[in-house]
């Protein structure tokens, strides 16, 4: 089961002025499914985005990144059940067919529709089971969907995972609402598999494609459950400009810095939900790397710890078995690494010191740690004033089953 995650509710996600949302059941892989939804966007909405560094990147992320250069962005589209990547020319033109068909329901240009897909991989699309399903999305469209568009962009995910957030800007209530789907097949190299945030905040694209990159590099690039890019991550981040308050479009005004903070802080409940929802995940692990020569070695130390097999199934049996923590950081990659500078804490409990068992150190404190749902490992490199926080989970028996069984 997740780990201590609260229990979604469709009044827990507030409408967005500016957005309505429609989902069906078009039958991708499995009928009486919800498996495609739709946003639709006022006209004026500003859209910014970043999305997976995949070589192997799907042909909807191709499309998406097309499309979103080209012109302004009036509704998405995103199937479950099949990730059109893997697919060559045919997945493009897929896309692309997808796109028109919901642009002529929506009376758009084919341009102004960004796709999206996540699902098994190098498996053709069902295109015209997706077009077919379109119509009943369109159908459905409406302000408060927010709920069950969480719930139809899941695929291995065992919970819906949104949430919303509400601040003042020059007098006026801003809303940020924002769904994700991920579980598996999760390692930073841009965002999440698929994150979707909107705002009706007024902000000019420049501004709100900087906040996009600012809450990713610190949310959804923060965070890892089996350290595998996926060939469809997406982070969307739509504003309306609904509010009513005057543009942003100062980077250093008191009202960039509240938005942008409060996306990010939307963006980080969502990717923390990514990773107490992994696959088969039982125990939700913060590795905090302080005093790092600069941010990139912190970085380093901390995929090294939270990639780790062995030190994620040591997390799942409960084991203190922290020689392999040590073995991760000193395969890091920082080259010059004084392994005598290096403390490493397991909870408050000081573990190791001076490259060796710290001396204080007793086999049942860090039982005791664990033991655990929540579990924090930090490591003190005694370098620098730099620091790097990343979340990850551990790895359980059902990890393998569930990705055993996916295409099933």
């Amino acid at each position: 089961m997740p780990v201590n995650i609260t229990a979604l509710a469709p009044d827990h996600l507030l409408p967005v002025p500016g957005v309505s949302l429609g989902i069906a059941e078009a039958g991708i892989k499995k009928q009486h499914r919800k498996d495609v939804l739709v946003f639709k966007l006022d006209e004026g909405t500003r859209v910014a985005g970043v999305f997976t560094h995949n070589r192997f990147c799907a042909a909807p992320v191709i499309v998406a990144k097309a499309h979103l250069a080209l012109s302004t962005v009036r509704a998405l589209v995103v199937n479950t059940g099949n990730a059109n990547a893997g697919t060559g020319e045919t997945g493009l033109e897929h896309a692309r067919t997808t796109c028109a068909a919901l642009a002529e329901l929506l009376d758009c240009e084919t341009k102004q529709v960004l796709p999206f897909s996540t699902g098994v991989i190098m498996e053709p699309l069902p295109i015209d089971t997706l077009v077919n399903g379109l119509p009943a999305a369109v159908t459905d469209l409406k302000v408060d969907n927010w709920f069950d568009a969480a719930r139809a962009i899941m695929t291995t995910d065992i919970v819906p995972k949104g949430v919303s957030r509400q601040i003042t800007l020059n007098g006026k209530t801003v809303t940020i609402t924002g769904i994700a789907k991920g579980s598996g097949m999760i390692r930073p190299n841009m965002a999440t598999m698929l994150g979707f945030v909107a705002t009706d905040a007024n902000i000019s694209h420049a501004l709100l494609q900087e906040i996009v990159r600012y809450s990713a590099n610190r949310s959804f690039n923060c965070i890892t459950v089996d350290g595998d890019t996926s060939t469809n991550d997406a982070f969307m981040l739509m504003a309306t400009g609904c509010a009513g308050h005057t543009e942003i479009d100062e980077r250093n005004s008191a009202e960039f810095q509240q938005l942008r903070d409060a996306v990010t802080d939307v963006a980080v409940t969502l990717a923390q939900m990514i990773v107490r929802d992994g696959e088969g995940a039982t125990k939700f692990i913060t590795v905090q790397v302080d005093s790092g020569y600069n941010e990139t070695e912190c970085r380093l130390a901390a995929y090294a710890v939270a990639h780790s097999p062995l030190v994620k199934t040591a997390f799942f049996a409960s084991d203190p078995n922290l020689g392999r923590i040590l073995a991760a950081i000193g395969n890091a990659g920082i080259e010059d690494l004084d392994i005598s500078g290096v403390e490493l804490y397991l909870g408050d409990v000081l573990v190791a010191e001076k490259g060796a068992r710290a001396p204080t150190y007793r086999e049942e404190d860090g039982q005791s740690v664990m033991n655990q749902s929540e579990i924090t490992v930090r490591i003190v490199l005694n370098r620098g004033a730099a620091s790097s926080t990343v979340w990850t989970c551990d790895f359980s028996y059902d990890y393998v089953k569930i990705n055993a069984d996916y295409r099933s």
